[in-house]
């Protein structure tokens, strides 16, 4: 994420307060007093905002979704653009660099001048880059969406992709990388862990990009790149807020309009042959803590199973009362933390967990305890009142994507990008209220198998009186 530093333009306490409120009647409305799930799998119908939203596809095929929310003199305007790492072929880090030079400057505007007026007026303005999606955002007071949506249409329209700008935002992208990872174990462990769980999906490249294609890029590989993915019917717009839909509708018409349109949207196939066996990599770093990354194929969002592995994560690592938490850190006491969760993507998915050994701990033996509780879980699944907890924390994570404009927009432009439509609050609701500990079970037995496994271990360098660590094995 570009790391932006102006002024929230988010929602006020007044507005955050709503959101809590509406958590707590929305938990009041799916549980019992006891805590366990409703009666009769009835709950009472819960309003959602989503369900006022507006769609709109211009002539070019660029798609705007609407919300009008008078709560606050707020606006949450959103671009999604639908590439991301996984669209890349030739060089890696194309989609991330873009993230960066999108604020670097059009033929109107100059060099971080959007990001100024956008500051200089109390707004946020960010982007982010996913394997899936790049992501421009800004959050900002009612009176300046018409200038976002002007600043925005400029840079989709015409920007400047130079020599200069390249070299600039090159380095700097080179040295985030350096940062984020290769001078850090967590991005160095989680990079060879995508590397080694995917062999030929191209979510297994890092969104930031291998530090060699970075540097052979070309103006030329870049503009391709822009021309073929920044497109008018590639793009989701989201504006949520305080603001006045005909005429906003009509402001976007005017100013995104005259985008160009592509003929053909290409993709890269997405293929992964099964794994046939336990993966093993150990990555040498100086660390005081040695670090543990496993991980197994899921699948991808939207999936009939999504539900069940939210729920086993939830009761798996999710916090201090978690299986793992407790086992490793509290009761053994050989980890400094034990995390992980379900992480759905477009194309697949992955369920991880990570620990840390405690200093004088091995990480032979954490990872022993770690897949003893997995296993566990696999062989005894879980009980009532840890289905009932998770749920209600899901429930609790679910409705904050009502608290702000910024949330709701983010909700309502990735549901439209994942699905092609917006899943309702109650179809969602219903759908983790139906898990059950059966279900759990069964999930854990079908995905967090022994044969799907993948483990990167973070271990100090050998002296040189110690062997060198390998790998035990290494599966299909």
């Amino acid at each position: 994420m570009r790391d932006r530093h102006g002024r929230r333009g988010g929602a006020s306490r007044a507005r955050q307060l709503a959101g809590l409120l509406l958590a707590f009647a929305l938990l009041a409305s799916h549980a019992r007093a006891d805590g366990s799930d409703p009666g009769e799998g009835v709950a009472r119908a819960v309003e959602d905002p989503a369900a006022r939203l507006q769609k709109t596809v211009l002539d070019n095929g660029l798609i705007l979704l609407t919300l009008e929310d008078h709560g606050t003199p707020v606006v949450s305007f959103q671009a999604w653009v639908k590439v991301g790492s996984a669209d890349e072929t030739r060089f890696t880090g194309l989609a991330h660099l873009f993230e960066h030079m999108m604020f670097k400057g059009s033929r109107n505007l100059a060099e971080e001048r959007h990001a100024r007026l956008i500051e200089a007026r109390g707004g946020r303005v960010n982007a982010f880059t996913s394997r899936d999606v790049t992501v421009y955002f800004e959050d900002v007071t009612s009176d300046t969406l018409p200038l976002v949506i002007e600043l925005e249409a400029e840079r989709f329209a015409n920007l400047e992709i130079s020599e200069a700008t390249l070299k600039s935002e090159r380095e700097v992208v080179i040295e985030e990388r350096r940062m984020r990872i290769e001078d850090n174990p967590n991005g160095r462990a989680f990079e060879a862990l995508a590397a080694l769980v995917w062999r030929s999906n191209t979510y297994r490249r890092p969104v930031i990009g291998w530090r060699e294609d970075l540097e052979q890029l070309t103006v030329a590989a870049c503009r391709e790149f822009f021309d073929t993915f920044y497109a008018a019917n590639n793009v989701v717009l989201a504006i949520v807020g305080d603001f006045e839909s005909e005429q906003t509708i009509a402001h976007v018409r005017r100013a995104f309009g005259g985008l160009r349109r592509a003929a053909e949207i290409p993709r890269v196939p997405f293929r992964e042959p099964a794994q046939r066996g336990e993966r093993r990599e150990v990555v040498e770093f100086q660390v005081e803590s040695s670090i543990l990354l496993a991980a197994w194929h899921a699948p991808a969002t939207g999936h009939p199973d999504a539900e069940a592995l939210d729920v086993a994560s939830q009761i798996l690592s999710a916090g201090r009362s978690s299986r793992l938490y407790r086992a490793l850190v509290h009761e053994a006491e050989i980890a400094i933390y034990a995390d992980g969760g379900y992480w759905e993507l477009q194309k697949a998915g992955l369920f991880f967990a990570s620990a840390a050994a405690r200093p004088g701990s091995s990480i032979a033996e954490v990872e022993e305890l770690f897949l003893s509780e997995i296993e566990r879980i696999r062989d005894e699944g879980v009980t009532q009142e840890e289905v009932a907890k998770a749920k209600r924390q899901l429930e609790v994570a679910l409705v904050n994507g009502l608290a702000t404009t910024h949330a709701l927009a983010s909700r309502i432009a990735r549901e439209t990008v994942s699905f092609g439509r917006v899943r309702s609050l109650q179809e969602r609701l219903d759908a983790t209220q139906a898990v059950t500990p059966d279900d759990v079970q069964r999930v854990m037995q079908r995905y967090l198998r022994p044969d799907q496994l993948t483990v990167v271990h973070v271990v100090p360098p050998p002296t040189p009186s110690q062997p060198v660590a390998g790998p035990d094995s290494s599966g299909g």
